[in-house]
């Protein structure tokens, strides 16, 4: 990397590391607010909620990565230009593409750092924060209605009452069905945990139609041969937003081979794949910007312009991606779409300045 490179590449990841330490601080601060609300209930206390906004952390940082990237490179190349150096380094004879290519460099370390923690760093902080949250509030997840979970395992469906924060199911009942779709065999069990790669019922209960009447038997204990895992349904105690790519992919393909709607994991997993890029779309979208207006406002002014497109941003990118699903647009399109429009408009602006 040439001098220039280099020292163009600093000012912009010093302020984008000053920025989103900003702004972590202020989520972190509106968060733990909000935490303190629930201290005093079950066995929640201060300690809690401090843990909870700590182990957090990661995914504001995921998700502000953005906002982070183009409001860093604003300020970056608004100190520069507030120096005159700007104007120096285009005096020169140093091209806005040229700058540009720093500047993407840049993004680009950004987006590997970011596909780092989105896929090892966030999925695990976020599990530990709910299961801590969970525990102490003695919270038992269950689905947004008053029937539990309801699930499909191949020809089975599959109805649990409750999930405890370990992943331990309670008032478990499995329905198989034969080919002809009639009942063959109903089983019901107290409770279950994933030992030794498979599912472990206690207190079971089978029933079945055999010779026109209904048998049945108790089991203290039962094995249950399933393809549903922990993984799969820890996205029940985890926002879709929070799991990994490979995660979501996984709980998407078996939705799919259920035929279930995988909607909100499609938009979350497209988002995902969409977040590195975007951040580099940021940078870029930031420079225009900065040598267009380097005469008719100073940092203020641009950081507020800013602060402007990054809120614009995200309202559209997650509008966009939720309206989509209202009206069935593919996930794809609702997640990249809006950072393809930005990049064009990027582009837009970059010939006007060039």
């Amino acid at each position: 990397m040439k001098i220039l490179d280099r020292y163009l590449a600093v000012s912009i990841l010093t302020s984008t590391m000053l920025v989103l330490g900003v702004l972590l601080a202020l989520f972190s601060f509106m968060q733990f607010v909000e935490a303190l609300g629930d201290v005093g209930k079950q066995n929640y206390q201060l300690a809690d909620a401090i843990r909870y906004v700590l182990l957090s952390l990661p995914r504001q940082a995921f998700e502000v990565f953005p906002m982070a990237a183009l409001l860093g490179t604003t300020l970056g190349l608004s100190a520069l230009a507030a120096d005159a150096e700007l104007v120096a380094i285009r005096a020169a004879g140093v091209s806005v593409l040229r700058i540009v290519g720093a500047a993407m460099k840049v993004g680009l370390v950004l987006a590997v750092i970011a596909v780092l923690m989105g896929e090892f760093l966030v999925p695990e902080t976020e599990r530990l924060a709910e299961q801590g949250r969970t525990t102490a509030l003695k919270i038992r997840i269950k689905q947004q209605n008053d029937f539990g979970l309801w699930l499909r395992d191949g020809p089975a469906y599959v109805h649990v009452g409750e999930v405890l924060p370990d992943l331990t199911l309670l008032k478990v009942d499995i329905y198989q069905f034969d080919e002809n779709d009639r009942l063959r065999l109903q089983t019901s069990a107290k409770s279950g945990r994933f030992e030794d790669k498979q599912w472990r019922l206690k207190e079971v209960n089978e029933s079945w139609l055999a010779e026109n009447r209904v048998q049945s038997r108790r089991l203290l204990e039962l094995e249950w041969g399933s393809a549903l895992t922990p993984d799969l349904l820890s996205v029940f105690t985890v926002r879709p937003e929070a799991l990994s790519v490979l995660h979501l992919y996984r709980y998407i393909s078996h939705l799919e081979q259920n035929k279930q709607n995988t909607g909100p994991f499609a938009l979350a997993f497209w988002q995902k794949l969409a977040s590195p890029f975007a951040t580099v779309v940021m940078m870029v979208l930031a420079i225009p910007f900065v040598f267009g207006s380097q005469r008719s406002g100073g940092i203020g002014a641009r950081l507020f312009t800013g602060i402007l497109l990054g809120l614009a941003f995200f309202v559209v990118s997650r509008g966009f991606g939720y309206f989509g699903l209202l009206y069935g647009v593919p996930a794809v399109i609702g997640a990249l779409l809006p950072t393809l429009l930005f990049f064009g408009l990027a582009l837009v602006m970059l010939r006007r300045v060039h």
